[in-house]
């Protein structure tokens, strides 16, 4: 009888065995990501999965930490303008030559206008909006009159000249009158 008792015991120890596998793997699949995983965190997907793309920003989307009403925001490290309704609606952005001075991040104000003047680099400008002065030197948006050839600043002139396309400097002539805040975010 002891043959047949050691055999019922091993297939009892089997079954219990195979019973708590089958119960372990069904608890580590439905762990949430991250949790006692660590053994499967260099293991390629299943078949008929595939891992998720990388979370890219949209380079045109409007900052976050942008502030709040009508607002022309100016994006340092983007070299990217948005022109912001009242209501929090992007009309226009585009892209900007930068230039040699920046202004530091923070809340501004248009202080003064021009619709057609020489920038201190010698291009001719238009649709000069000014916001901002860097020891000494003023900061602002302007179109250079000569089309896009003329539109970065001169590389080794310190000037404050934020250069737009023309189409773009019409947009924030019209937008950004005396008094309309520009918020400036790295």
């Amino acid at each position: 009888m002891s043959a047949s008792s050691s055999g019922i015991v091993a297939g009892l120890t089997a079954a219990a065995l195979a019973t708590v596998g089958y119960l372990a793997h069904q608890a580590a699949e439905s762990l949430p990501d991250g949790l006692g995983r660590a053994a499967h965190a260099g293991a390629a997907p299943a078949a008929g999965t595939s891992k998720a793309p990388p979370v890219k920003k949209d380079p045109t989307a409007l900052p976050g930490d942008s502030g709040k009403g009508a607002r022309v925001v100016y994006s340092l490290r983007g070299d990217r303008v948005w022109l912001v309704a009242g209501d929090e609606a992007v009309s226009r952005t585009f892209e900007v030559e930068p230039s040699a001075v920046d202004p530091a991040p923070g809340s501004y104000s248009v202080t003064s206008r021009s619709n057609s003047v020489t920038g201190s680099d010698g291009v001719p400008v238009e649709h000069v909006v000014r916001f901002a002065t860097v020891d000494g030197v003023v900061v602002g948006f302007s179109s250079a009159v000569g089309g896009p050839s003329a539109s970065a600043p001169a590389p080794k002139a310190r000037t404050g000249g934020i250069r737009e396309s023309r189409a773009d400097g019409d947009a924030m002539w019209t937008f950004a009158t005396i008094g309309r805040t520009v918020v400036v975010v790295r």
